[in-house]
């Protein structure tokens, strides 16, 4: 059937009709934009304060694949974020979160762990903290007019765990702000996959400063990294790197300090240090060789992404070019300000280049994930560069006047107590009532795989004489040993001990008004020790302390019932160990230094030195904390025996003497 053109054209006028009634219904609607806006998170818009979310994303199981689930490996993926709904700007963010699946995190994105540890990282059974690297600061919502990328951070986690099934999803036990001044209730769980928490100021906190800055303060640790910007340029600037010990059993000897460049940064000059490899092939062959095109590397002192930077000789103190810097050039020794005030700082200066887009002398990166150690030292777990108030330097010209470094960041390290068979040194006790050493402990400073061994019985009891021998020369007299004192000698023997540094403490005598203890100090190692300490806490006895007769010594105030003790001047060397007089028969000696301490009754007068109060409950040696033996000298069977019959014939003799005096006086 044919339509007249009428009604075609009545149609057409009617659909353009109801076309724009439809755009003009569109354009007025009462929803608009903010109807098809998500609805904010959870507990985020009654929050005045940090709002802190965690979002599990994904899980996919790993190779192996395994029937046992407790070993099973599962790849995870997930978020969290940081907002700071508050009023107040917070300051280098630290968010704890309480993984406990065994997570070994492999990367997150957005955040630097406070450990000081590279990834991929085993998370501890309490979890891990971590702060910013890129955004260490969130503003306020005020102070940015609503500007969500600078209020807030996101996390990205990549990791692996283990012990689930496939339908569980792994959430942290917790997570929260330590930040002090700070308080986080525990996190509320929507759900399977998501969990959040508001922390709020502690009304109770009195924040110290007197005064608001735009920087942190600075902070307290074992010890403080600074690195200050004194000049820069466009392209390159000059920085200084101070490195103070504050705690009094602290110490650094033939330290190497290493970070990682996250710009693209390398150093073309270093004054009070050196770089352990001068290579420049990173730069010729890497991005720097295609920006900076006419430039001469051969001068360029390093390229690398991760340098290690370790203290200059003492030889080298006045050399013009890369000496003369106040407190650089010691070797590398930096010893407790209690030992000596001059000598607990180190410095030294590098000329940093930048790569683009960083080319205005305001854009300055420091670099992260700085790590240090020494020989024989302490562990020292170090956190991110924290932006500080500008260091304050005398004039140089000695006027009454201060200048100031462009910018200083702050890295506190702070000393970790060594894990079980990972200690340096180690303790061995002896007693004048007992005829047996107890040695160091089995595996002390780590064991090799000799099967031969038993790494996890205890040590073998030894006369005193075996001390002096190393531990494969002690195998006879110790077997001679347990066979003198009725003991069976076993089958498959304990490991060694395998420390470079050894310490016997010996109960010398005890008195009516005092008592007293030997120190040996046993270097096993090639290598000897300068300036040497030691330190013994003894949380009984201290209080009695008299005197150290071949060391100094004195009882710190710092750290309870403490006695720091080191060599005298021109005996500080603890030599290494020697070739016997006879190499080819003679058992090694080691460097050996030994000294007599004293100690009064008067103020200690409820201990008993025979029960364990004479022994030391933490040894110290150049700030590393020593394993001490599993046990300490009880009063032997024999002693208490010889005692016994000691005192009954006494007793006889006493008795037969007052008999013939009577039988003398009846006659």
């Amino acid at each position: 059937m044919k339509v007249p053109w009428r009604w075609r054209l009545l149609f057409l006028v009617a659909l353009v009709v109801s076309s724009l009634q439809i755009s003009n219904g569109q354009d007025y609607d009462d929803g608009g934009e903010d109807a098809l806006a998500a609805p904010p998170p959870p507990g985020m818009d009654t929050c005045n304060g940090i709002y802190l979310t965690y979002s599990f994303t994904s899980k996919e199981k790993e190779l192996p694949y395994l029937k046992n689930k407790t070993a099973q490996a599962w790849a995870f993926m997930s978020e969290a974020t940081i907002m700071n709904t508050g009023t107040e700007e917070l300051q280098g963010w630290q968010m704890h979160v309480g993984f406990h699946h065994n997570e070994v995190l492999v990367s997150a994105d957005g955040a630097v762990l406070l450990d000081g540890q590279d990834f991929p990282s085993p998370v501890e059974k309490n979890g891990t903290t971590l702060g910013g690297s890129t955004m260490p600061d969130l503003k306020t919502a005020i102070d940015t007019a609503g500007d969500y990328n600078q209020m807030q951070t996101r996390i990205q986690f990549k990791g692996t765990l283990f012990g689930l099934t496939a339908r569980q999803a792994p959430m942290p036990k917790n997570i929260k702000i330590v930040n002090d001044g700070y308080i986080c209730p525990k996190a509320k769980k929507v759900g399977a996959t998501f969990m959040y928490s508001c922390c709020k100021r502690d009304p109770k906190f009195k924040d110290k400063l007197k005064k608001k800055t735009k920087f942190l303060p600075r902070r307290n640790g074992d010890l403080s990294m600074v690195y200050d910007v004194l000049q820069a340029f466009g392209n390159n600037y000059l920085a200084q790197v101070t490195i103070d010990n504050n705690n009094p059993l602290g110490r650094l000897d033939h330290w190497n300090l290493t970070w990682e460049w996250s710009r693209g940064e390398f150093i073309h000059d270093i004054r009070g240090a050196y770089t352990h490899i001068k290579d420049y092939d990173e730069c010729i062959y890497g991005p720097p060789g295609q920006y900076y095109k006419d430039f001469d590397f051969s001068q360029v002192i390093n390229c690398q992404k991760r340098p290690i930077i370790s203290d200059l000789p003492a030889t080298m103190k006045n050399d013009s070019k890369l000496g003369k810097l106040p407190f650089c050039c010691r070797n590398g020794t930096v010893v407790p300000s209690s030992m000596d005030e001059n000598r607990a700082r180190s410095i030294f200066q590098l000329q940093v280049y930048k790569m683009p887009p960083d080319l205005v002398r305001t854009a300055i990166t420091p670099p992260q994930k700085w790590k240090i150690n020494g020989v024989i030292n302490p562990d020292y777990k170090c956190g991110p560069p924290v932006r500080i108030q500008p260091t304050e330097f005398p004039d140089p010209m000695g006027l009454q006047s201060t200048a100031t470094a462009m910018a200083s960041w702050q890295v506190i390290c702070n000393i970790t107590k060594p894990k079980p068979k990972q200690a340096k040194c180690c303790v061995s006790f002896s007693a004048y009532y007992n005829e047996s050493v107890v040695p160091c402990n089995t595996c002390a400073c780590g064991c090799n795989e000799d099967k031969r061994c038993n790494a996890d019985s205890k040590p073998l009891l030894l006369p005193p004489e075996a001390l002096l021998l190393p531990f494969e020369n002690r195998t006879e007299k110790s077997k001679a040993w347990y066979s003198q004192i009725k003991k069976k000698y076993p089958a498959k023997p304990p490991c060694p001990d395998n420390c470079g540094v050894s310490i016997n403490w010996h109960i010398n005598g005890d008195y009516k008004d005092g008592w007293s203890a030997r120190i040996t100090l046993f270097n096993w190692d090639a290598n000897p020790f300068e300036d040497w300490f030691a330190a013994f806490r003894l949380d009984k006895a201290a209080k009695g302390f008299e005197k150290v007769y071949s060391f100094n010594g004195t009882l710190l105030e710092k750290v309870p019932n403490t006695i720091f003790v080191h060599g005298l001047e021109g005996l500080n060397f603890l030599m290494g160990e020697v070739n016997g007089s006879n190499p080819l028969k003679d058992p090694k000696v080691p460097g050996k230094q030994q000294s007599m301490i004293s100690f009064k009754k008067k103020f200690t007068s409820n201990i008993d030195i025979k029960k364990g109060d004479g022994f030391p409950k933490k040894v110290y040696f150049n700030g590393e904390e020593c394993a001490l033996p599993p046990d300490f000298p009880r009063i032997s069977a024999a002693a208490h025996n010889n005692s016994l019959a000691r005192f009954l014939s006494a007793m006889m003799i006493a008795v037969c003497t007052f008999a013939l005096l009577m039988t003398d006086h009846f006659n």
